[in-house]
């Protein structure tokens, strides 16, 4: 006769293999994440990791570029979601001490000032990747970055003024900025552009273009009928709503963006 203490025991035991087998059949008990702290010209960034601890091997690094917003929720969420496939994942902090904007005119005052200094903005990026060097998870050689509005310009610029990407992914980012120059970007851009982007009107897309043409830029610019500006980020919608801003979530171009970008990862040989 099995006693009520040790009835319960075992069925503590049950339940603790039963978590324990669903964590591995999902994938999420290897899944490590933690803020890194790293410095760019004498001033403090927080950034963000994620990797799969079950191998052990260096696999390519996904720089994440955040919204003008800042290091949030969402910035560190595309974060998880590439080291669920693989990657080792660094969302890089670009302003600074991981300070997140409450408002857009706090996001256009962080913001403006990178726009305004594209270099500050590359050496943000560069440090970043200098920072995974010390994860032996991490194949710090082998590196695309990946942006979202602010961040897709970011990364832009970023690849025009040389840096060294295997690729560089736009999500809704502008289109002005540096412009390119022939033979200085190395590494190829996929844009992923709304349609109905009134931030982004037609004759940025075209100069654009036309910049990237005449520089022998190599490119894919793909268009999602329908889709707005922050049409990736789940929380646009409520946003837009809160601030009078024309931005929305668009679940179809989400999702096609997000299979767009690892077609590409997969062409320019950056998988894990």
């Amino acid at each position: 006769m099995v006693s009520c203490g040790k009835q319960t025991m075992m069925k503590r035991i049950v339940l603790m293999l039963g978590l324990m087998l669903s964590l591995v059949v999902t994938g999420k008990a290897g899944i490590v994440e933690r803020s890194v702290s790293y410095t760019v010209n004498g001033e403090t960034c927080v950034g963000f990791v994620a990797y799969d601890d079950a191998s052990k091997a260096a696999r390519p690094v996904v720089l994440v570029i955040h919204e003008w917003w800042g290091i949030n929720d969402y910035a560190k969420d595309r974060a998880r979601k590439l080291a669920g496939l693989g990657y080792f994942a660094f969302a890089a902090d670009m302003y600074g001490n991981g300070k997140i904007a409450e408002t857009p005119q706090q996001a256009m005052e962080y913001s403006g000032v990178l726009y305004q200094d594209p270099a500050l903005a590359l050496a943000r990026m560069e440090a970043a990747v200098k920072e995974c060097k010390a994860f032996p998870q991490a194949n710090s050689n082998k590196v695309a970055a990946i942006g979202y509005c602010f961040g897709g310009s970011m990364v832009l610029n970023a690849s025009k003024m040389g840096m060294n990407l295997n690729g560089g992914v736009s999500f809704h980012g502008g289109l002005k900025g540096v412009p390119a120059e022939k033979g200085k970007t190395k590494a190829p851009l996929l844009v992923c552009h709304g349609g109905a982007d009134p931030f982004v009107p037609e004759d940025e897309v075209k100069a654009f273009r036309a910049n990237c043409d005449e520089a022998g830029v190599k490119y894919t610019f793909e268009v999602y009928p329908g889709a707005t500006h922050a049409f990736t980020n789940p929380y646009s919608t409520e946003a837009g709503q809160k601030f009078n801003l024309p931005i929305a979530y668009n679940k179809e171009a989400d999702e096609k963006s997000w299979s767009d970008m690892l077609a590409f990862f997969k062409t320019i040989k950056h998988q894990p």
